[in-house]
């Protein structure tokens, strides 16, 4: 490997996406800015006894198309899909990995909760018909870091390889963790991403059980209400994003095309409780100021935050004080919204999700809106974009991503320019 300068401007090439609203960007964009909901009642298991019965599944997904059958037999669901985000993120980008460049491509997919279909599965056959039942490719499919090295595997790609887990903040870790491989030289590309298919009764009685989960099962796509006064909890997820990251002199040689640059990434830990927020959201905001100061912005340059707008009443309440506490009384001028309103909580894959949208909107100077936005909360006053998208004027955004645990992470995105 050719010794490189460090701090490298990192550019966006590709982008790919399986959520609740589709099964590609365009699909996912075009319903985002229309305010559909991806949301409704379960369709895979009898939910008759839970509290909460309604999430964001998954749609009309056929591997076949991005693996062979064989292979889609051998891998949970949740590899699968950040297999699929990863094949559509590297054909938009144009990016042919020869043997000359495959050491300096590398893969960072992380996940919350990684093959807990398969290990579900694998606790139901030892109960019904014994060890012996237990699928042989049990151990492979389980594995949190497997997206990663079956991506690997799949687009022979041989440079820093690894699995993020950051609980909701994985999204965001992933694609800051990559960008900072690339800025220090590590790699000329990263594919980063994460993926989660975790919809099952386990979860949700677990998630249930803590009464995080909205429980409003008669109106599925009114359930998930970010800063609204009547959120009552988050709507469970699932879905896969990949971006292709590259450092500018890399992309720009082999003649890409540019969607936009990540210039900030900033981390933190609240150190405060496991699933609660910090008080006055001083976790979320330390790493919102990190992520601005490596942007080399100010507040008042941020034209645009997605917000990790989880539609609890802790964390919506917690993430508009840690906006407040960074942005000041700018904090009243810029746009916010939240996808979450519409995809769900895709728990570690919220973040590249995201991030696309970040993209999308400096790319259509358009904000999605935050759908189901019908009560103020006097907590909670901020200009949440509610119900219908806005055109805007946008050139940076901030994405924000919090998770149990107390892990932060946020990101800046930026128009390119040369």
């Amino acid at each position: 490997m050719e010794k490189r300068e460090q701090n490298q401007r990192v550019v966006i090439t590709g982008m790919g996406t399986v959520n609740p609203l589709g099964n590609d960007v365009p699909t996912t964009w075009k319903r985002l800015l229309a305010g559909e909901s991806g949301i409704d009642h379960f369709t895979r298991f009898d939910v008759g006894s839970f509290h909460t019965q309604i999430g964001g599944e998954v749609k009309d997904f056929d591997p076949a198309q991005y693996m062979e059958y064989k292979e889609a037999r051998r891998t949970d669901p949740f590899i699968q899909y950040a297999m699929a985000a990863t094949s559509q993120a590297l054909q938009q980008s144009g990016l042919e990995i020869s043997n000359e460049i495959a050491d300096e491509v590398g893969v960072i997919v992380g996940t919350g909760i990684g093959g807990l279909t398969t290990v579900d599965n694998g606790y139901q056959t030892i109960r019904e018909k014994g060890p012996r039942w237990v699928n042989p490719f049990t151990a492979s499919m389980m594995l949190p870091n497997m997206a990663a090295g079956m991506i690997a595997i799949q687009h022979k790609v041989r440079g820093p390889n690894h699995c993020v887990v950051s609980a909701c903040a994985t999204g965001n870790t992933a694609i800051g963790e990559g960008w900072e491989i690339i800025r220090r030289g590590d790699a000329r590309a990263m594919i980063v991403g994460a993926s989660e298919a975790g919809l099952l009764p386990f979860t949700i009685a677990a998630f249930d059980r803590i009464q995080a989960l909205s429980r409003r099962n008669d109106e599925p796509k009114k359930a998930s209400r970010p800063f609204d006064a009547q959120r009552d909890g988050f709507v469970a997820g699932e879905g896969a994003a990949t971006l292709i990251l590259e450092d500018l002199e890399f992309a720009k040689a082999r003649g890409a095309k540019i969607l936009g640059e990540v210039t900030g990434y900033g981390s933190s830990a609240d150190a405060y409780h496991v699933t609660a927020p910090a008080e006055g959201g001083s976790g979320a905001a330390l790493a919102m100021e990190r992520a601005l100061k490596k942007a080399g912005i100010t507040p008042e340059e941020v034209d645009y935050i997605n917000a990790h707008g989880t539609s609890t009443p802790l964390n919506d309440k917690s993430e508009t004080e840690a906006i407040k506490k960074v942005f000041g009384e700018y904090a009243y001028k810029v746009p916010v919204s939240s996808t979450k309103s519409m995809t769900g909580h895709l728990l570690g894959a919220s973040g590249v999700v995201e991030a696309i949208v970040c993209l999308l909107t400096i790319q259509d100077q358009m904000i999605h809106p935050t759908i189901n936005y019908e009560y103020p909360d006097p907590d909670c006053d901020l200009d949440y974009v509610p119900n219908t998208a806005r055109p805007a004027k946008v050139k940076t955004a901030l994405s924000n991503a919090f998770g149990f645990g107390g892990h932060n992470a946020c990101i800046v995105v930026r128009a390119f320019e040369d």
